[in-house]
C-alpha cells in the first residue's frame, strides 16, 4: 500500500510498505478515508525528536472497517469508523476511570510513552497516513459513525483535535458563563476556543501572530490578539479594562516563541497565563511539552524542565491542569453535537488533498504559508 514516510528532517515521501495484517483476535483493519496531518507530526518533520528515518506518520485516522478480528464483538465490515489518536486497551483502572491517555497497559511506565500510531518514542502502532491501518483493541477504540460520506471533515477532527481542545477547556476548570484566553490558534487552540463558545464561555480571547488564524477565530465569535504587537496578556487586559480573564488555555506548547515567531522561549506562555488569568483562576494545558528535546534553545529545556514564576502561580491560587488528551472520555459527545448540527468543527480545515501530495502539504503546514491549518488527506 501507499504511505507518508518519514525520510529526514523536513522530509518525507510516498513509499510503498507492506499492509497491515491482523495479528491479534482483539485487531481490525480500516481502510482508511481520511487522515489529518498533525502540529505534532511537525515535531518528527522538523528532526526535533529521535523519530528514525522509514516510520509511517499518521495518528488522526478515520475509515470503513475493512477486516475483523475473532475476538471483536461490536464492529463489523463495512463500518465506518474513527479512532483515538492515542491507544487504549478499555481495561485497566485508568481506562475504567476515564483516563484513556495513560492506559497501563498499553502506555506501561508512563516515560513519555503512550501508545500512539507511529508517533515516535509513543508506541508500536503504524501510522495511518496510508491506505489502510492496524487498530488494536478494536471494540474500545474505534468510535462507530453513521454510514455513508456525511460529516466526514467534521468526524475526522474526532481524532485528536476537536476532543483536545475540548480537553484543554476541561483541564482549566472552566465553568458556564466564565472568560476565557487561549494561547495559539493552530488547529487546537481553535478548537479549545471554539470548544469554550460551546460550553457558554462569556467572552474568549485568541492569541497568535498569523493572520490567516486570527481571522478563523474572529469568524467563530472570539477577539483576536496578535502578540507580535505587543505584550498578550497587556492587550487583554486592557480590552477588558484591567480585569483579568478567569481561564486559560496553553495550546502551543514547548515550541513557543517570542512576539518575532522566530525566537524560541518555552516558558512564554506559561508566564503570560499566569499573568493574565485572575486570582484563583484555572489554567489548561493541552499543548505538547516533552521529557527532552534535542533541539530546544537552552541546556535545560533540552532536558525538560521549563522554568516559570512558580511564587506568582502561588500568589494568585492558580490551579493547573495538563496532560495528554483522553480522547474516549469526549469523542462519543462530539459525535453527537456534530449529528444533531449543535457543532462543525470543520471550519479549521484548510485544505483537502489526495495522500499523493502530502509531501507538498508538509512543507505548506510547516512553513505556515498559503493558508495551511489543518490538513486532510485522503487516501
Amino acid at each position: 500500500m501507499k504511505a507518508v514516510v518519514y525520510k529526514k528532517p523536513f522530509e518525507v515521501g510516498i513509499e510503498e510498505v507492506a499492509r497491515p495484517e491482523l495479528t491479534h483476535p482483539d485487531d481490525i483493519i480500516v481502510k482508511v478515508t481520511t487522515t489529518c496531518i498533525c502540529g505534532s507530526d511537525l515535531h518528527m518533520y522538523e528532526g526535533r525528536t529521535a523519530a528514525e528515518p522509514g516510520i509511517v506518520f499518521g495518528h488522526e485516522n478515520m475509515g470503513i472497517v475493512h477486516e475483523v478480528g475473532a475476538g471483536v464483538t461490536l464492529l463489523k465490515r463495512g463500518d465506518r469508523v474513527v479512532m483515538p489518536f492515542n491507544v487504549a486497551c478499555g481495561r485497566c483502572i485508568n481506562c475504567e476511570e476515564g483516563r484513556s491517555a495513560f492506559c497501563t497497559i498499553v502506555n506501561p511506565g508512563f516515560y513519555f510513552n503512550n501508545s500512539i500510531y507511529s508517533y515516535v518514542a509513543m508506541g508500536p502502532y503504524q501510522g495511518g497516513q496510508a491506505e489502510y491501518v492496524k487498530v488494536p483493541f478494536a471494540d474500545f477504540n474505534a468510535l462507530k459513525l453513521p454510514p455513508g460520506t456525511e460529516h466526514e471533515a467534521d468526524f475526522a477532527l474526532l481524532a485528536d483535535i476537536f476532543p483536545t481542545g475540548w480537553h484543554g477547556v476541561q483541564l482549566s476548570g472552566f465553568k458556564p458563563g466564565e472568560s476565557v484566553a487561549v494561547f495559539g490558534a493552530g488547529p487546537v487552540g481553535l478548537m479549545a476556543a471554539y470548544s469554550a463558545l460551546l460550553r457558554g464561555a462569556s467572552e474568549v480571547y485568541v492569541v497568535d501572530r498569523v493572520p490567516e488564524r486570527l481571522a478563523k477565530a474572529k469568524e467563530i465569535g472570539c477577539t483576536p490578539v496578535d502578540f507580535s504587537k505587543g505584550d498578550a496578556a497587556e492587550q487583554i487586559k486592557a480590552l477588558r479594562n484591567g480585569r483579568e480573564v478567569d481561564r486559560g488555555v496553553d495550546a502551543v506548547g514547548y515550541q513557543a516563541t517570542t512576539s518575532d515567531g522566530k525566537t524560541e522561549k518555552p516558558n512564554v506562555v506559561l508566564e503570560a497565563l499566569i499573568a493574565v488569568v485572575r486570582p484563583t483562576g484555572g489554567l489548561g494545558i493541552p499543548g505538547l511539552y516533552v521529557p527532552s528535546d534535542p533541539g530546544a534553545p537552552d541546556a535545560q529545556s533540552k532536558q525538560g524542565y521549563i522554568s516559570f514564576p512558580f511564587g506568582k502561580l502561588f500568589e494568585k491560587g492558580l490551579t493547573i491542569g495538563t496532560g495528554q488528551c483522553n480522547v474516549k472520555a469526549y469523542n462519543r459527545y462530539l459525535r453527537d453535537l456534530i449529528i444533531a448540527g449543535k457543532a462543525k468543527p470543520s471550519f479549521v480545515v484548510s485544505h483537502r488533498l489526495p495522500l499523493a501530495d502530502a509531501k507538498d502539504a508538509y512543507e505548506k503546514f510547516d512553513k505556515r504559508i498559503d493558508g495551511y491549518t489543518k490538513v486532510l488527506l485522503h487516501p
